[in-house]
């Protein structure tokens, strides 16, 4: 797998969207167990990857039959048969040593970014995780808000995590990515949307609330909705925002690192906040979409309608009572979700 950082453009197929994206081709591991929706999704990128293996093979054949073509005596002329970008020369990083002044806008490819990550999804307690991680960088304060101190943070990052029952997995994020933030001297706070209540999980009217109280905060310029069961395996996906949304978990390790489909922008993506504002937020009709219960039929139904609900259904129309309140690594906003909260009329 490659240790280096590409983007690459393409145009995003979805209704709410009107904007190019931004793809980060670093790999993310799911530490969460699936759900029947998963096992379509993977049956599909596996095709994919047997098409890809196909392709690659034929490419193979193709630079033999050249590589014959073009040999005089043995030896090879110079050509260039770039079949995998993957194979790809490394982005060049920032050497080790390399200083810069505190008056400076920190670099986005620093030397502190190796590139692989190894992976610990073994269990741990918060409490643990906050003992290691402030005894680590004290500089933290309540609400996991940290800022580097020898540059100025090209972006003030806001981390969106909806919640609800995931209590083993949100100690193995903030471990693994707190110190990737700081490596990539991000100025960052968590903020852990918490839904309580009967009604089904709402991952996109629990990122609305999340923005909507973040900015209460400070003034952050750039958004992450993160899913808890999502850890990078790159610390070179710089989460810093662009002038395009950005889908960083486009090669996921449950999908055999393929996209399931080509208009997948889940797990986790990056918009600024005016982008987030230009397209409204989320819809806030999604129920079951991305948690418990992945209804394809009532998404699919939802979707043909998304471009006339855009403007009346998002952050505009959404009413809600949250309980906030300050852990040392995190803000917990806890919220009971109802479908009279984000009330729309008839389009």
């Amino acid at each position: 797998m490659p240790t280096h950082l590409r983007f690459r453009r393409r145009s995003f197929l979805g209704l709410i969207f009107l904007f190019s994206l931004s793809t980060s081709a670093l790999y993310f591991i799911y530490s969460a167990p699936g759900i029947v929706n998963e096992y379509v999704f993977m049956v599909q990128a596996r095709g994919i990857q047997i098409r890809e293996n196909v392709k690659n093979i034929g490419a193979q054949v193709l630079e033999q039959v050249v590589r014959g073509a073009y040999s005089i005596n043995g030896t090879d002329y110079s050509y260039d048969l770039n079949f995998n970008e993957s194979d790809a020369p490394p982005t060049t990083y920032l050497p080790e040593g390399f200083t810069y002044l505190p008056s400076q806008v920190c670099p986005e490819r620093l030397p502190s970014m190796k590139g692989r990550l190894e992976v610990n999804m073994s269990e741990v307690s918060l409490e643990e995780v906050e003992r290691v991680l402030l005894k680590g960088e004290p500089s933290m304060a309540p609400g996991g808000y940290w800022k580097p101190s020898d540059c100025l943070p090209r972006w003030k990052v806001a981390i969106l995590v909806p919640f609800r029952n995931r209590h083993e997995h949100l100690p193995i994020l903030l471990r693994h990515l707190v110190p990737v933030l700081q490596k990539q001297r991000l100025q960052f706070a968590f903020y852990v949307i918490e839904q309580v209540g009967t009604e089904p999980f709402n991952r996109a009217m629990l990122f609305n609330v999340g923005y909507k109280e973040a900015m209460k905060d400070m003034n952050w310029d750039c958004l992450v909705f993160h899913d808890v069961d999502h850890l990078m395996e790159n610390d070179r996906n710089y989460y810093g925002c662009t002038e395009m949304p950005r889908h960083f978990a486009v090669k996921l390790d449950k999908y055999s690192y393929m996209l399931p489909y080509n208009e997948f922008f889940g797990g986790v993506s990056g918009l600024t906040v005016k982008q987030f504002k230009k397209i409204n937020g989320f819809p806030n009709a999604f129920w079951g979409w991305g948690g418990e219960d992945d209804d394809l039929w009532n998404r699919y139904s939802l979707l043909r309608h998304s471009k006339e609900r855009q403007k009346v259904d998002g952050l505009n129309n959404l009413n809600y009572s949250p309980l906030v309140s300050r852990r040392l690594l995190y803000t917990n906003i806890t919220v009971s979700l109802s479908r009279k909260l984000a009330p729309i009329a008839d389009y």
